[in-house]
C-alpha cells in the first residue's frame, strides 16, 4: 500500500486581499511530476494504539501534517487499521521551500486511507478536511495537474493543460512562510493587483513563464529576499521563484 505524494511550484502567486489573520490569494499551482515523497502502510511488529509515523521530518510528529490528518478522519475504522499498521514517508521533497511537501503528505495520506479502507469520502469531503490542515492540501487532494488556487488555497478549479517539465534548485535556506507572509504585509500591501492575476489565470504556464518574470509574478518574492537576502544571490536568469520559497524553478530546455 504505497502512493507517492508530488511536490507543486507555483507558477505565478498573486495576493489579492485580506482575510482576518490570513491573506487571499489567486495562484495557478502545478504538479512537479518528477519530485515526490512516497507513503506506505505497512504491518507493524506488534498492534498498539499508537499512530507510528516514520521519516525524516522537520518537526515533531505532533505537528506534522500526516498526523493531523489521522486525527481529522475521526473515524473508527481508521482507528483501528493504525493500530495493526505504521506510516513510512520516504521524503525526498526539501522542507521549508515552497513545494508544498508537508500539504501534499497529508493529502496523499487522506487519499490512500480513503482508498485503502473504502472509507467512500468524495473528493469535496477530502477537501474540506483538508483545508483544515493547511492552506494547499485541497489542493494535492484532487490530484489536478494543473490548477487556479483561490481564497486561503481552499477553491481548486482546474486549468486544462499538459504538463510542463520543471526542473527545480533549492539553496540550503528555510524559509519560514509565516514569516514571510507578515512581512508582505507590513510592507507590500500597496501592491495589490487584482486585475493583473484574474488575466493571468486566464493565460497557460508556458505563456505565462515566457512573457513575465519572477518578481511580476510571485508577489513574495520581494518579502522574503528581504527577510533572506542570501536568495537574491542564488537567483539567476529564466529561474522562477514558488510560494514563499526557498525553491527556483525552470521549464526544463525552456
Amino acid at each position: 500500500m504505497t502512493t507517492k505524494s508530488y511536490a507543486k511550484v507555483n507558477i505565478f502567486l498573486k495576493i489579492i486581499g485580506i482575510r482576518e489573520n490570513y491573506h487571499e490569494i489567486f495562484s495557478r499551482f502545478m504538479l512537479v511530476k518528477n519530485l515526490y515523497d512516497t507513503i506506505s502502510f505497512e504491518k507493524k511488529d506488534e498492534i498498539n494504539d499508537e499512530f507510528v509515523l516514520l521519516g525524516d521530518f522537520g518537526c515533531k510528529k505532533e505537528q506534522n501534517t500526516i498526523y493531523k490528518a489521522f486525527l481529522a478522519l475521526k473515524d473508527e475504522k481508521v482507528k483501528k487499521f493504525f493500530k495493526e499498521y505504521k506510516v513510512i514517508v520516504k521524503k525526498n521533497i526539501p522542507k521549508f521551500a515552497g513545494l508544498g511537501g508537508g500539504s501534499s503528505n497529508a493529502a496523499a495520506f487522506l487519499n490512500l486511507t480513503n482508498e485503502v479502507l473504502d472509507l467512500k469520502l468524495s473528493k469535496d469531503n477530502l477537501a474540506k478536511i483538508g483545508s483544515k490542515i493547511g492552506a494547499d492540501v485541497s489542493f494535492f487532494i484532487y490530484n489536478y495537474t494543473s490548477a487556479n488556487v483561490s481564497g486561503i488555497g481552499e477553491v481548486v478549479e482546474i486549468f486544462d493543460e499538459k504538463a510542463l517539465e520543471i526542473e527545480t534548485f533549492t539553496p540550503k535556506i528555510e524559509c519560514d512562510t509565516k514569516e514571510v507572509y507578515q512581512k508582505y504585509r507590513s510592507n507590500f500591501l500597496n501592491t495589490i493587483d487584482t486585475e493583473f492575476a484574474k488575466k493571468l489565470s486566464t493565460l497557460k504556464s508556458c505563456d505565462i513563464l515566457k512573457n513575465y518574470n519572477g518578481s511580476e509574478l510571485n508577489d513574495l518574492f520581494e518579502p522574503s529576499v528581504s527577510l533572506y537576502p542570501k536568495l537574491a544571490t542564488c537567483r539567476e536568469k529564466d529561474w522562477f521563484f514558488s510560494g514563499s520559497g526557498s525553491t527556483f524553478f525552470k521549464v526544463k530546455n525552456g
